[in-house]
């Protein structure tokens, strides 16, 4: 689930929870994740702060029993938080930890690439370990050539000297999702959903600009909101950009048991990589 500040009841709250219609099959571990919208800690104490954390431990609860599940070991925590936010945000994780229902499990935390090299403003946050998040690094709005997904120059930039010395254990999520990214006028105008990649390759909707990830829109396009002359970039990752990122990485992780995800494990997106693309890449760490 998404925790929000609700500006009527002035409380934190659950938004989009997960529903499990069916039980999760018995071999399958699960490690619940809560994003945590920043601006939340903004807006509450210490004693909303327990309270949050004592809700957030039962609502998970409920949901692990709902999958089929007796129980589990790692709770995880999503919050891209600011030097602002640092100290409050910190203080909730050790309110978490000392919730009795999360006794003797494993609190993580996601952990961005500029909470890496910014570590002195960023600090490091009171739990067991981390997960790198290895996408969304470039700047989506601007307009241009780039793939915001993932860029090896911001990796570069962010980790090269500063990841080998980060203090806490860290697992790693990789992107292998794809989006179209539209302009109108050269202003980012948001990301369409209705466009897929056999709508981007359809000649008699869209002109591709040489070899690049720009596409020319030729003609109206209603069902997806969009007119004649805007330009989409369409970004996508390839199983060559996945091992350059896992080569990169490896050389500056100690070497250990770790989780890496993928993100996100959709049937579609999957048929752009075989199971060796995959494996070559869990053997670079």
């Amino acid at each position: 689930m998404d925790v929000d500040f609700n500006p009527d009841l002035q409380l934190p709250v659950p938004v989009s929870p997960i529903k499990f219609s069916d039980p999760l099959p018995e071999q399958t571990e699960i490690i619940p994740v809560v994003f945590i919208v920043n601006q939340v800690f903004d807006k509450i104490d210490t004693t909303q702060s327990i309270v949050m954390a004592d809700r957030i431990a039962k609502f998970v609860a409920a949901k692990v029993k709902q999958a089929g599940k007796q129980s589990y070991h790692e709770l995880q925590i999503d919050c891209d938080w600011t030097k602002g936010t640092r100290n409050r945000y910190f203080k909730f994780l050790e309110q978490l930890k000392d919730n009795r229902l999360l006794k003797g499990k494993t609190i993580s935390v996601t952990l961005r690439l500029h909470q890496v090299k910014n570590i002195v403003s960023s600090g490091v946050p009171p739990v067991e370990k981390a997960i790198l998040m290895c996408y969304n690094m470039g700047n989506l709005r601007k307009y241009g050539e780039q793939n915001s997904i993932l860029d090896q120059h911001e990796m570069d930039i962010y980790l090269k000297d500063y990841l080998e010395q980060y203090p806490l254990p860290l697992d790693v999520a990789l992107p292998i999702f794809e989006w179209a990214v539209v302009f109108r006028n050269s202003k980012y105008a948001g990301i369409s959903k209705r466009i897929d990649k056999s709508r981007i390759e359809d000649k008699k909707l869209f002109k591709q600009r040489g070899n690049f990830i720009l596409y020319d829109l030729l003609v109206d396009y209603p069902e997806a909101g969009l007119k004649k002359g805007d330009v989409v970039r369409w970004e996508q990752i390839s199983p060559d950009d996945l091992l350059v990122t896992s080569k990169f990485l490896s050389r500056y992780l100690a070497p250990r048991d770790r989780n890496l995800v993928f993100y996100h494990l959709d049937t579609d997106l999957l048929k752009h990589f075989t199971n060796e693309n995959l494996q070559k890449v869990i053997a670079n760490f």
